[in-house]
């Protein structure tokens, strides 16, 4: 069992906040280097056959040993990486419960780096499933799960929603520097020297951050709310008594209708973002320097993506999760709705906009759905309570997936717009409704917002 956690209080409340925002801080720097996958845009962008070179074709120069790919085998490396990155979720907020963080988030270290210089020395379709898609899911699911759990047992509920913003924002914020270092390594040293330098720096970072990452001591009680935070404490979302177990969770309906809204709002941003500098080359046909830096819109997302999770956690704490869902959602449903149209009329910064508004949207449900999650649910078993909420999350990745084929098959790439804002509005119908469930040794706290 993990032995910090039977340490008893003993020290000044200063030094807890310290420690409280020392794993912040850690959990932040190991989501900077989980959020790889937010820039796979720049890869595929590389490996996709275009009109003039057919998919199979051999690269040379930097990149000899490498064949050209269909937009279908580009996506299912990203599809599955997001999928292995939900399953691992279960296990790994499993061993953070059970053992702590530093355990999970030591081995998604190594595994992210392993998964990288396997891609990166295979130089091959295969390889970047094994590599990327399936060792680095694993170490992205065991990360992602130790980080958030762990900071949230140090702050009061009426915090909930920012310090998961922060934490998660690390995830979504890596692409801004992610998406132009890779583009920077791919031009110098090939795919392969790119994927191999990023998998050192990421293991490294990862393991030394992972040590801050710590459980509050036994008796521990994070700071009340004060002055306009206890007054506001009224708005906020239904608090939970009671620590639910992951087996009296799946028998509620709420937790089915958490899994669909995660669904919903993951699936439009993915679409997206792994789509990002495709995006850029096809709107900016006749702007040169857009054409020579499409990479940009990949690192702009990942600053929204960021500033997404950040902003949405923090007004959920005022305003109240769901009705910052349908806020969220609802404009960026809009944004995909029009999509085409922008992309038609090769407006740049149009397509900034409608963009970055659906990764904003996208950003902030992944601080929204942990922090529901903690809100219905309880803290306590956080880590494998949101890892069975996050399937959804994985699951939607089926869509920029089948977006990929509708491509591949001839169907018009503007109906996977119509499709993700269709099933966007679905979800927020299904938000609506949603309430914390009572047990039958619960009351309800708070109203709900």
């Amino acid at each position: 069992m993990h032995t910090p956690q039977s340490t008893s209080v003993d020290h000044a409340p200063a030094i807890y906040a310290g420690r409280a925002w020392s794993v912040v801080v850690a959990g932040m720097s190991i989501n900077l280097c989980l959020g790889i996958l937010y820039a796979w845009s720049v890869w595929k962008s590389k490996l996709v056959a275009t009109p003039t070179v057919e998919a199979g074709t051999p690269m040379t120069g930097l990149d000899a040993g490498w064949h050209v790919l269909t937009d279908t085998q580009a996506t299912v490396a990203y599809t599955l990486c997001g999928l292995v990155f939900a399953l691992f979720m279960i296990p790994g907020g499993k061993v953070q419960d059970r053992f702590g963080p530093r355990i999970g988030a030591t081995a998604a270290g190594l595994f992210l780096g392993a998964g990288c210089l396997l891609a990166g020395w295979m130089k091959s379709y295969l390889g970047l499933m094994l590599g990327f898609g399936l060792l680095g899911g694993i170490g992205m699911g065991l990360g992602y799960a130790a980080a958030t759990p762990a900071a949230v047992k140090w702050f009061e509920p009426h915090r909930r929603g920012l310090i998961v913003g922060l934490v998660v924002g690390g995830f979504g914020g890596a692409a801004i520097y992610i998406s132009p270092l890779a583009n920077f390594l791919i031009a110098g040293y090939g795919i392969s020297g790119s994927l191999v330098a990023l998998g050192l720096l990421f293991a490294t970072v990862i393991v030394v951050a992972a040590q801050f990452l710590k459980w509050p001591p036994v008796g521990y009680q994070p700071p009340a709310p004060t002055g306009d935070a206890a007054q506001s404490r009224t708005l906020a979302p239904t608090l939970s008594r009671r620590d639910w177990r992951a087996g009296e969770m799946l028998k509620t309906w709420q937790f089915y209708v958490l899994v669909l809204l995660f669904f919903g709002s993951a699936q439009s941003g993915l679409l997206v973002i792994v789509n990002a500098t495709p995006l850029m080359l096809k709107a900016s046909k006749h702007i040169d320097f857009f054409l020579d830096r499409a990479w940009i819109l990949a690192s702009f997302l990942g600053l929204v993506n960021a500033a997404g999770r950040i902003c949405t956690g923090l007004y959920s704490d005022r305003i109240g999760r769901r009705n910052a869902y349908l806020v969220n959602g609802a404009i960026s449903a809009v944004c995909l709705l029009l999509t085409p149209l922008i992309l038609e009329s090769q407006n740049v910064w149009l397509l900034f906009l409608a963009t970055g508004i659906a990764t904003w949207q996208y950003g902030g449900g992944l601080s929204l759905l942990p922090a529901m999650t903690a809100d219905f649910f309880g803290a306590k078993n956080l880590g494998f309570n949101y890892g069975l909420v996050f399937i959804g999350w994985g699951l939607a990745f089926l869509v920029p997936l089948a977006a990929g084929r509708m491509k591949d098959i001839g169907i018009h790439p503007d109906n996977a717009f119509y499709l993700s804002c269709g099933l966007l509005v679905a979800a927020l119908v299904c938000s609506r409704f949603v309430r914390k469930p009572v047990a039958a040794d619960e009351a309800a706290v708070v109203p709900t917002s």
